[in-house]
């Protein structure tokens, strides 16, 4: 039985995942999959993912891993990653998609014309560095507060319950960047290329025992 599986569905360089995983759990069965059977029986899931959402719901469903990874969200430890997060909830203002309805929301694109404080222009997509300010919870164990994350990303979800939220960023206003519920835990950064805090959040993933 593979303890840790990789959904792959197509979207995203999921090699940097692995590698990123393997080396926080060397002595863990770690395989990237496309198979729904093994996505079933791992113990626990990490579901990543680059690209335009339209692309990435079709890939899912095209392959037959839907069903798999929403049961594996519900059920077993799961991390999403950067669009692994924005498919949990209902709906994407990205080619106007449904997502899969895990988690009550929307996922929204960042306004254009925004600039920082001192008037400076701020790109779409967001790229880069940013400091996350987050909650308390077992997968931010040894992170400091206010760390920095590597983002790659034009839209940000908008949790209906408040609850969900455990962290947020700013670009230039907060957007949350990281939700939990129950087994679940997922966030917009690339903890995958995001140094030492990013393979803590990793560690602490592959540690981790949900209540």
């Amino acid at each position: 039985m593979v303890d840790i599986a990789i959904v792959d569905y197509g979207m995203g360089n999921l090699r940097s995942v692995y590698q990123a995983v393997h080396k926080v759990a060397s002595a863990a069965r770690v395989e990237i999959t496309d198979n729904a059977d093994v996505i079933a029986r791992a113990e626990r899931v990490i579901f990543p993912g680059q690209g335009a959402m339209p692309d990435c719901m079709r890939e899912l469903h095209a392959r037959g891993l839907r069903e798999a990874v929403l049961d594996a969200a519900r059920n077993k430890p799961f991390l999403g990653i950067c669009i692994g997060l924005q498919m949990l909830f209902e709906h994407s203002e990205e080619g106007d998609a449904p997502g899969l309805g895990v988690l009550a929301g929307n996922v929204v694109r960042f306004a254009t014309g925004l600039s920082d404080g001192e008037g400076h222009k701020l790109k779409v997509p967001h790229m880069g560095w940013n400091q996350v300010h987050h909650a308390r919870h077992d997968l931010w164990a040894g992170i400091a507060q206010d760390e920095r994350f590597y983002f790659v990303h034009s839209y940000f979800v908008q949790p209906v319950q408040s609850g969900l939220v455990q962290a947020t960023s700013n670009y230039p206003q907060p957007f949350v960047c990281a939700v939990a519920q129950d087994n679940l835990f997922a966030v917009q950064f690339h903890p995958e290329k995001s140094a030492a805090a990013g393979l803590r959040l990793l560690q602490n993933f592959v540690n981790w025992k949900p209540a």
